[in-house]
């Protein structure tokens, strides 16, 4: 990526090297620049240091933290909320790509045609990543090379695993059908955990709901009539 004189100067060039790498994890597809970011992130941190100042009492002492827990923590919101949806689509995508992936080297295919033709039997996130894999092959890199550039656009771990399996597979000549299945028990198996945990959970995000803004409501509805009477 193209850096200029004022931006070396402005940005230190591993806090540019770390965004770099959470918009990688992002996928090919991200559009996110890292110094049109650091350049928001500066002036929008200018311009809540100059409104706390102006709008709250003792703001000259407030907006320097402020501020500064907006600048530490602004790529972590910005980014970490986008990374972890996509981590868990991955997820789910694998235990499909992964299960045709399996069954295309079940039927005797070398792992090249069978990443192909998972990839090109579904359409999602892991298997957009894959059809980069085989596009880079096909423009001259070696597939292990193609993987591990793949992996640093992976959130996941678990289907990073996977991808390094795939690679000593390549290098080593392992029979990875076995893996592929255990993989993909544990992640059906840790996805229906999640869910559980999730399904759990919504009983008490119904009642805060509840008592937010129902019973309130509830009450004005009964109290009011009562009220405007009294008033009247």
């Amino acid at each position: 990526m193209k850096n200029s004189k004022l931006t070396s100067l402005l940005y230190r060039e591993k806090t540019i090297e770390k965004i770099e790498k959470k918009i990688k994890l992002l996928g090919i597809n991200a559009k996110d620049n890292p110094y049109r970011f650091m350049n928001i992130r500066i002036l929008s941190s200018i311009f809540i240091f100059f409104v706390i100042i102006y709008t709250i009492d003792f703001g000259y002492i407030l907006a320097p933290f402020i501020v500064y827990l907006y600048y530490a923590f602004l790529p972590d919101l910005y980014f970490g909320f986008r990374i972890n949806k996509r981590k868990r689509q991955l997820d789910y995508d694998a235990m499909y790509f992964f299960e045709i992936l399996a069954l295309s080297l079940e039927s005797g295919k070398n792992l090249a045609s069978a990443l192909m033709l998972a990839s090109n039997s579904i359409d999602s996130l892991l298997s957009l990543e894959f059809r980069e894999v085989i596009r880079e092959v096909n423009l001259g890199k070696s597939l292990d090379e193609a993987l591990d550039d793949m992996k640093l656009r992976i959130p996941s771990d678990t289907v990073n695993n996977i991808i390094l399996n795939i690679r000593e597979s390549n290098v080593f000549g392992n029979n990875i059908i076995d893996t592929l299945y255990n993989q993909i028990d544990y992640i059906r198996e840790r996805l229906l955990l999640e869910n559980r945990a999730y399904i759990a959970k919504l009983p008490l995000k119904i009642s805060i709901i509840s008592v937010v803004f129902f019973i309130p409501l509830l009450l004005l509805l009964i109290l009011g009539p009562v009220i405007l009477n009294y008033f009247s």
